[in-house]
């Protein structure tokens, strides 16, 4: 199983939120390329980008760091990148660049015949992210709820041909409050591509129990305030994934 460092990037920095909310965010880095470098240095076998001013503009915005992140680590290991993706235009230029995978993650739900494009386009390289509280997706930066059931959504981007499916538990992500283990093996049982956890992860234990049951389909998960606010050793919590999941 991944332990995927996340480099959440604002205004040209590396930032936390608290629960998607852009004024309360802390700043971890003013250099993402020199983070980034820190993260494979350690260890990491894949990267987690995130442009969100994108998010919450609708375009990216933070293409000046995510160049210098590819620039520092691209073909070392895959970078995922997401945040403003609502065209196809977008996704061919990101892909383009160096980056491996693209995330769509609003559009996905507002557009789905985009989502659709983007993976007859470009196959093995869209990933979906799917952000829920208590099963209902939201959207825009978290700032509304849809209405739509997760699995049910993720069964029918599967349909389409995404790669795989990144699930955020929103009302615990920045919070360091656990990851939603439930949830996520509910979501990876219904699914047959695999599920990225996000969200919650605080500590070691929470790596054990995501290794625990990672043979439904989990690949990984996403951490980024615990690593940061160093509540989880990164090459400690790869290591323990490495001896439990291979």
């Amino acid at each position: 199983m991944l332990i995927i460092p996340a480099i959440d990037l604002k205004d040209g920095k590396c930032v936390q939120l608290q629960q998607g909310l852009m004024d309360k965010s802390t700043i971890f880095s003013e250099n993402p390329a020199e983070m980034a470098r820190k993260w494979v240095d350690e260890g990491a076998k894949r990267l987690h980008l995130v442009d969100l001013n994108g998010a919450f503009s609708g375009r990216p915005v933070n293409e000046t760091a995510i160049k210098s992140i590819v620039t520092e680590v691209g073909g070392e290991i895959p970078i995922q990148l997401g945040g403003g993706i609502r065209n196809i235009d977008t996704v061919e230029s990101f892909l383009n660049s160096g980056v491996d995978s693209v995330i769509i993650g609003t559009a996905a739900v507002t557009n789905p015949g985009f989502l659709h494009e983007a993976c007859f386009a470009f196959p093995g390289q869209i990933i979906v992210g799917l952000d829920a509280k208590d099963g209902d997706v939201a959207i825009n930066g978290w700032e509304k709820m849809t209405g739509h059931n997760v699995i049910e959504l993720a069964q029918k981007f599967e349909d389409y041909g995404v790669e795989s499916v990144i699930y955020t538990d929103i009302g615990r992500d920045g919070m360091l409050a656990g990851v939603n283990v439930d949830a996520t093996v509910k979501l990876s049982e219904a699914l047959k591509i695999p599920v990225i956890a996000s969200g919650g992860v605080s500590n070691l234990n929470d790596i054990k129990l995501l290794c625990d049951v990672a043979n439904v389909g989990i690949r990984g998960v996403i951490t980024g305030t615990a690593i940061y606010k160093g509540t989880l050793n990164f090459k400690e919590a790869n290591d323990l994934a490495e001896k439990l999941t291979g």
